[in-house]
């Protein structure tokens, strides 16, 4: 299978790489971003507001509750100093909860940051930050405290378990919530995904890939709570993820006034500034790689920019996906995607699926979960979610170890309608470089900088 994926990839480079150019420059997807790590042009440039990727699942340690993490700030190097990462005081992070399928959010978790204080020459990263409950109308302040530093290194955050286990602060009215930096869960080859949707061995769901994410840190949000403030008639819920900046706004407003100039009372015009400020959303994640590889290039920016109730625009993106069309061009006569008519790929993606997690007939990015579904058994789990037989997975709700790539590629590819070459598609990286942890915020401690695990010691 090796020889005849390189010969198709040999027969095919000229004519690929002209494909390629066509859909960058017209409807096609951007070739430079993975998850939600750096997914469009404007967030590219303003990391601390990217939001990565999305989780939402309940699970076994604490079946009661929903837990859902939002990841920002794409491919922290642990030894990144002086200046380490953290959140931006600037922005406010949300964490949105549509309970009804209308789009809009029911309930809305706002986080908020300052700086950090200085220590000698490095910045701590042990930010304040307060979390603000947003539900019918009404603001209420359900948790305040600090984050935990960075993991600099032993002498600087020594035993950093320890530490980071500190914040973990509990929810007013139930539940928890953790504010820092994490090994980044996602995993996937990247560098092979965005070469011409490239597979190192074989034809992807046989190994050999390599994971561009092993080593690197995110800043995380994290809450875990109860059930029972969320749950519907139905059952079913729908998240995202945004963040937004300040936006000032300066306008010149002219008035006349009399004056006396001499013992005459003149009429002159005086200009004045006014200030006004706002908020804009620059930032928002649903369903992982959704920006990515679904929405035109020209319209990235301004997908970051909306809400799920302006997502019907979208639709047709989704029934004639040109990942089909780009599998089918690099490798000929192997895949054969369906390209049009993908209404299983609307369900998957924009309505839900019925009988799993449909939300109704609104086109609506939002990942959703069916908070009636139990968690599996830790030797059930299937990395490859509902097309494994788990119905736990993605995409009813994600949790850590589901394989979004594989899973996204296979879908494609027409393995819901069917077509058993899909199967076979995948990068190669069926998990990540660290296990997850069987504890809130489960995502595992991020690397020590002193450790620097992309880097090499001289002899």
């Amino acid at each position: 299978m090796q020889k005849k994926v390189t010969s198709a990839l040999v027969v095919v480079g000229l004519g690929a790489l002209a494909l390629l150019a066509a859909l960058l420059l017209g409807p096609g997807p951007s070739a430079g971003n993975a998850s939600s790590h750096r997914e469009a042009p404007l967030i590219s440039q303003d990391p601390t507001a990217d939001s990565t990727d999305v989780y939402a699942f309940r699970s076994l340690d604490a079946p009661d509750k929903l837990t859902v993490i939002a990841n920002y700030i794409p491919a922290e190097d642990p030894a990144a100093g002086p200046m380490y990462y953290e959140f931006s005081s600037t922005a406010r992070y949300k964490i949105n909860i549509d309970k009804n399928g209308d789009g809009v959010p029911d309930v809305v978790y706002q986080f908020s940051f300052k700086p950090s204080p200085p220590l000698a020459f490095l910045r701590t990263t042990a930010q304040a930050y307060t979390v603000t409950r947003i539900a019918d109308g009404k603001s209420q302040v359900v948790a305040s405290g600090t984050t935990p530093p960075d993991n600099v290194g032993p002498r600087t955050t020594p035993n950093y378990r320890s530490i980071a286990a500190k914040g973990v602060l509990p929810l007013e009215g139930g539940g928890s919530v953790f504010a820092g930096q994490r090994e980044d869960a996602f995993f996937g080859d990247i560098g092979a995904a965005f070469d011409l949707v490239a597979i190192r061995r074989g034809t992807g769901n046989t190994g050999g890939g390599k994971d561009f994410f092993a080593g690197y840190g995110v800043h995380a949000l994290a809450l875990q709570i109860p059930i029972t403030q969320l749950d519907t008639s139905s059952h079913i819920i729908g998240v995202w993820t945004s963040a937004e900046r300040p936006k000032v706004t300066v306008r010149t407003v002219s008035r006349k006034v009399k004056v006396r100039v001499n013992g005459k009372l003149r009429t002159r015009i005086v200009k004045t500034k006014v200030v006004g400020s706002s908020y804009v959303q620059v930032s928002r994640l649903g369903n992982p790689l959704f920006n990515e590889v679904i929405v035109p290039t020209e319209n990235k920016d301004q997908w970051n920019a909306g809400t799920p109730v302006s997502d019907a625009k979208f639709v047709e993106n989704v029934r004639t996906p040109i990942l089909a069309a780009l599998i089918n061009k690099l490798y000929p006569g192997l895949i054969m995607a369906p390209e049009t008519n993908r209404d299983d790929l609307v369900q998957v993606l924009l309505t839900g699926v019925t009988g799993l997690n449909y939300t109704g007939p609104k086109p609506l990015d939002e990942l959703r979960i069916n908070l009636s579904t139990p968690p599996t058994a830790a030797d059930k789990v299937n990395r490859l979610g509902v097309l494994g037989g788990d119905n736990q997975g993605y995409p009813n709700g994600r949790r850590l170890a589901d394989d979004v790539i594989d899973i996204a590629e296979q879908a494609v590819g027409g393995v819901l309608k069917g077509n058993a070459r899909a199967k076979a598609l995948g990068d190669g990286v069926d998990t990540g470089d660290q296990p997850a942890m069987s504890f809130f915020p489960y995502e595992a401690d991020p690397f020590s900088g002193f450790d620097n695990t992309k880097g090499q010691q001289k002899p």
